[in-house]
């Protein structure tokens, strides 16, 4: 068998122009036919691009020399952006960045959902996309025996050592994490060390109420104590009397998983409040909650406009979490069924429906797609279902089973355009898509959450 001969070779210079966009916001050039992926320039733009990995269908380059600039490209208000793997698309323009997430969605539902008629509206976008992340995860480590924290470079977890703060991070959980790092060098808290499984703190989370300004931080340890807790806590309470909670999870296992089992409360009160228009919520420590509160609101606000349900309507909420969406609906519904596989998450849930007084919500645990064939079973159907999967998408048997219920309308709110297609292809076969509404939850990144409307076909 013969090999295949590259145009291009490891280590190969050559001048090129891009000539498109990768969904993760690398530029395309091509040689005699031939794609390289290279991060960091813009279509129209020509470089000087040096060959670093290649394989039979594609390479990767890296960009040595800009030999002219795209209108579309900004400089980059971080000053660690070039060598952090947290952001991807600082280097372009707002509109630019919302272009290339809408016509991402567009080439999917083109190509792998096989629905080229489908209108795929304009992004909705931030005023101002910066300081949105309501949620700090940063890694811990050591650099001459001192504590750093930040982000790891791309494809690496070797920590950037001189990220002093983040662009897209709220401004107060920035200046926390600047004081940890202080306290723990002072204390002398050493930084867990991946490769020998030795020392105590892995990683620092922060989470920020953006309407209610309180703060909950939470050390994750290699070890069963936290040294120092009773100091580190006097100290960090007094500096920011934002402070409501301090966590300390546990987490001795040898993972890239963040969170442990073991989550203790070292100060305060368990649960972070935050408002998401008129509802408030109650999160806990390891709750998963949506990053960027002002474009969640936009985001549910679509997600209620499209479900256009009333007093009549019944809804099943199929990945509720801690009932976010389904309190939303509840608003406006008779009553609401949320579905959850982690049992905190519906205690969370119910707590969230008892603190607004909201009595049309119930909230049941176990996986959705066996729960769903019980209620057909038992002759439940639903006027409306909605969906917010994590980024795998859903499975065969939910995409299946939510069918079977045969709902007037499936809402599909979705963190991955790819699997969007995906499932949107098999819903397709029954359910008209007559909807789609990308909102940008993710400036700065190649991110987008989307809202589908599916509607029952008609005969």
């Amino acid at each position: 068998m013969s090999k295949v001969k590259l145009p291009v070779r490891k280590n190969d210079e050559m001048t090129l122009i891009c000539e498109d966009l990768t969904h993760e916001g690398n530029g395309v050039c091509k040689i005699d036919g031939y794609p390289l992926f290279v991060p960091g320039i813009l279509p129209e733009e020509e470089a000087v691009i040096r060959v670093v990995k290649t394989n039979k269908r594609f390479g990767f380059g890296k960009l040595v020399e800009l030999l002219n600039e795209s209108p579309n490209r900004v400089e980059p208000p971080c000053p660690v952006y070039y060598k952090c793997g947290g952001c991807q698309t600082q280097h372009m323009s707002a509109e630019l960045q919302s272009k290339m997430k809408q016509t991402q969605i567009e080439h999917l539902l083109q190509k792998t959902a096989q629905l080229p008629d489908v209108k795929v509206n304009p992004v909705i976008v931030m005023d101002e996309p910066w300081h949105y992340r309501n949620k700090i995860q940063m890694p811990v480590g050591e650099k001459n025996g001192e504590i750093i924290t930040g982000f790891y470079q791309p494809r690496s977890h070797r920590i950037i050592d001189d990220m002093d703060t983040c662009m897209i991070q709220h401004e107060i959980g920035n200046e926390i994490l600047a004081e940890i790092r202080i306290l723990a060098n002072e204390f002398g808290i050493s930084a867990y060390n991946e490769r020998k499984h030795q020392g105590v703190l892995r990683h620092i989370i922060i989470r920020t109420g953006y309407q209610t300004d309180e703060v909950m931080v939470t050390f994750v340890t290699n070890t069963k104590d936290l040294p120092h807790s009773k100091k580190l806590i006097e100290r960090l309470t007094e500096k920011f009397p934002q402070i409501t909670s301090i966590m300390h999870n546990v987490n001795p296992k040898q993972t890239n998983v963040i969170v442990g089992s073991k989550m203790n409360i070292l100060y305060g009160n368990k649960y972070l409040y935050d408002k998401i228009g008129d509802l408030t919520f109650g999160i806990s420590a390891a709750s998963f909650y949506q990053v960027n509160p002002e474009q969640t609101k936009k985001l549910y606000d679509i997600a209620l406009e499209y479900a256009d349900i009333d007093e009549n309507d019944t809804v099943i909420d199929a990945y509720c979490g801690i009932g976010t969406i389904s309190l939303f609906l509840a608003q406006q519904a008779k009553s609401v069924y949320g579905i959850e596989i982690v049992k905190d998450a519906v205690d969370d849930a119910n707590m969230n429906a008892k603190l607004n007084n909201l009595t049309n919500a119930e909230f049941h645990l176990g996986a959705a797609e066996e729960l769903m064939v019980d209620w057909k079973a038992n002759g439940f159907s639903p006027d409306v279902i909605v969906v917010d999967p994590p980024r795998k998408g859903c499975d065969r048997a939910l995409l299946d089973a939510m069918m079977e219920m045969d709902p007037k309308k499936i809402i599909y709110v979705s963190c991955n355009p790819a699997t969007l297609a995906r499932d949107l292809k098999v819903l397709s076969e029954q359910y008209d898509v007559t909807k789609v509404q990308p909102v940008d939850l993710f400036p700065q990144t190649h991110h987008v959450e989307c809202v589908s409307l599916l509607q029952r076909e008609t005969i």
